[in-house]
């Protein structure tokens, strides 16, 4: 428990602060989103055009390494569980730069989605640019899509849940919240939270 919380801590003072230049722009709430399509860890190139059955999908920019990350790793598996087969299913991208976190290689992503028994497409943004085009700053960070007929628009952006420490304790479930709202055909009533995690290690280059 004491090197958990040494973990955290180290993290708060120097994750957030390591090149972390946040990228300008990026997508609103409401915003239409463009199609993602890039190389899952099974080797084969993801395309979320493809999966014209889904009613919209949970949007996590994600890591292998972040302690953050690791804590929501379960959470992030059974958010999968519960709504992939209610048409909102998890897709989760890694951006950082394995120039700077070399344990975000897409070999380190195989293992780790092999480890932990991943069910969702876990994505290689080795380029960055999907981070940047919705504006990603953290490792996990949330954008809940809606699919309107063949378009795709943001709904949600922000934070899993409201105690990333202790899942038992969490209160208030935002991403599940969110899409619960969305499968009920209504407008979702806390739109945007505050993303708590590692900062996106950007490229250097």
């Amino acid at each position: 428990m004491k090197k958990t919380l040494f973990a955290f801590s180290m993290i708060t003072l120097l994750g957030f602060t390591a090149f972390a230049l946040k990228p300008s722009g990026g997508y609103d709430i409401g915003d239409k989103a463009k199609p993602i399509k890039l190389k899952n860890v099974d080797g084969k190139m993801f395309n979320l055009s493809d999966l014209t059955d889904a009613k919209g999908f949970i949007v996590i920019f994600s890591c292998n390494h972040c302690p953050f990350v690791v804590a929501y790793e379960d959470r992030i598996i059974e958010l999968n569980r519960k709504y992939a087969e209610k048409g909102y299913p998890v897709i989760a991208i890694n951006p950082n730069d394995e120039k700077i976190e070399p344990g975000d290689s897409f070999d380190g992503m195989v293992k780790r989605a092999k480890e932990k028994g991943f069910t969702f497409p876990y994505l290689r943004d080795e380029t960055q640019f999907y981070a940047r085009q919705y504006g990603a700053a953290r490792t996990p960070h949330v954008y809940v899509l809606e699919k309107e007929g063949k378009d795709v628009y943001v709904r949600y952006i922000g934070a899993i849940d409201n105690n990333t420490r202790d899942a038992s304790a969490v209160t208030t479930r935002y991403v599940e919240d969110a899409v619960n709202e969305l499968l009920d055909g209504k407008a979702v009533s806390n739109p945007r939270t505050k993303a708590i995690g590692c900062t996106i290690k950007w490229s250097r280059r």
